[in-house]
């Protein structure tokens, strides 16, 4: 009677890792590379005052990144985000400055009304057939004619003295940001050992340095550094704080629900998502709100910024470069254009590298002509790598 030895685990190669469990190391030794060549190119760039202000300019087009994300992981594109966002800020103004609702009620119709217009651009693209890029194409131009309606013959509406303006002005400080920050790491703790529950009830094996130690005290660095640097300037802005609890939320829905595990099916196979029994349509179309919703929040926010919305809110008519730099934001982050692939931190990345970018480039005096160029070059560059890792593992893993 003979035992045999218990199976070893096929060790993966780098390009299986750099798929998976390394998909953010590249971006991460990029942005670091980054920070040392425009520190070495300007005193300024290491100062508290300048890192705060890049996280606030990298906030926005954080948050529109990550409601794109939910689209790009189903394998569809939604080039109206932009558009959502100067509309529904537009929209919300109105509410607030002519119809004398308060900000309360003007946020969450506005946010409402985003959700809905992705909702209704997944339903054609669903039931319809038209292809995504198409309906959002010419949706954003739609939209893009109702903003210029909706305003006023001033072709402004300015917010001050609303209550909107708070959003940007407020910071936490002191002993209470220490503890948003304690807060934060305690849920980003229990979702990490949550997870690592799951796997060991499905019979995986779970190593509890990767999987718990890693990422609580990588993230716990993380944000100490954070904090740090905004408190030695004016406390963590609310704008940012926003932003840390929506990519929370979205880390939670894509790792412990059963919505974001079927989103990942779909962009990886629609077909034997189908089969297995997935409403593909609804999933599609829950996605699509998200960002619609997500694209309308990221709009209340830059209006708070500028204090006002007029034909520059959603980056313009035309969508101006904030479509460009949401895009690039999500794939730089690591979020597949091929679909079915991408983690919550990516939205965080891409933006820091094109904060960090714009921000460096002007910080040296670059025109900003130069900082599209770089950031175009940065897109693609993105989707090539991406690419690459393809071919070289042969499927789309998630």
């Amino acid at each position: 009677m003979t035992l045999d030895a218990p199976a070893k685990r096929p060790r993966r190669s780098f390009g299986e890792l750099l798929a998976n469990d390394l998909r953010a190391l590249p971006i991460v030794i990029g942005l670091v590379a980054l920070g040392i060549f425009f520190a070495s190119q300007s005193d300024v760039f290491l100062t508290a005052r300048n890192l705060s202000n890049l996280l606030l300019q990298s906030t926005v087009v954080g948050i529109m990144a990550l409601g794109l994300m939910f689209v790009l992981l189903v394998k569809e594109i939604d080039l109206s985000i932009a558009a959502i966002n100067g509309v529904t800020s537009v929209l919300m103004a109105k509410f607030v400055v002519e119809f004398g609702l308060s900000p309360w009620i003007a946020i969450p119709l506005a946010i409402l009304v985003g959700a809905a217009i992705g909702s209704c651009s997944a339903r054609w693209v669903t039931f319809v057939g038209v292809p995504s890029f198409v309906v959002t194409l010419g949706l954003g131009l739609a939209l893009n004619g109702l903003q210029l309606i909706l305003l006023p013959p001033t072709a402004r509406y300015g917010l001050q003295q609303t209550g909107i303006e708070k959003i940007a002005l407020t910071n936490i400080s002191g002993v209470w940001a220490w503890l948003a920050l304690a807060i934060g790491i305690a849920a980003f703790a229990g979702l990490v050992l949550s997870n690592v529950a799951r796997r060991r009830k499905n019979g995986l094996e779970v190593s509890l340095m990767n999987a718990v130690v890693v990422p609580i005290a990588s993230a716990a660095a993380f944000g100490a550094v954070v904090v740090a640097i905004l408190s030695a300037h004016q406390g963590i802005p609310l704008i940012v704080l926003i932003f840390a609890v929506l990519l929370g939320i979205g880390g939670y829905i894509l790792n412990n629900t059963r919505f974001g595990l079927y989103l990942y099916a779909v962009g990886n196979n629609e077909e034997a998502a189908r089969r297995a029994g997935i409403k593909v349509p609804r999933i599609k179309m829950a996605a699509f709100a998200i960002a619609g919703g997500i694209a309308a929040l990221a709009g209340v926010i830059a209006a708070s910024r500028t204090l006002g919305v007029g034909v520059f809110s959603g980056g313009g008519v035309g969508g101006g470069t904030l479509l460009l730099e949401s895009i690039a934001a999500a794939v730089i982050g690591g979020v597949s254009l091929f679909g079915g692939r991408g983690s919550i931190h990516a939205a965080l990345l891409g933006a820091l590298v094109i904060g960090t970018v714009s921000n460096g480039l002007n910080l040296m005096g670059v025109e900003n002509e130069v900082r599209l160029i770089v950031t175009g070059l940065l897109l693609v560059l993105a989707v090539s790598i991406d690419k690459l890792i393809e071919r070289a593992t042969g499927h789309q893993s998630f």
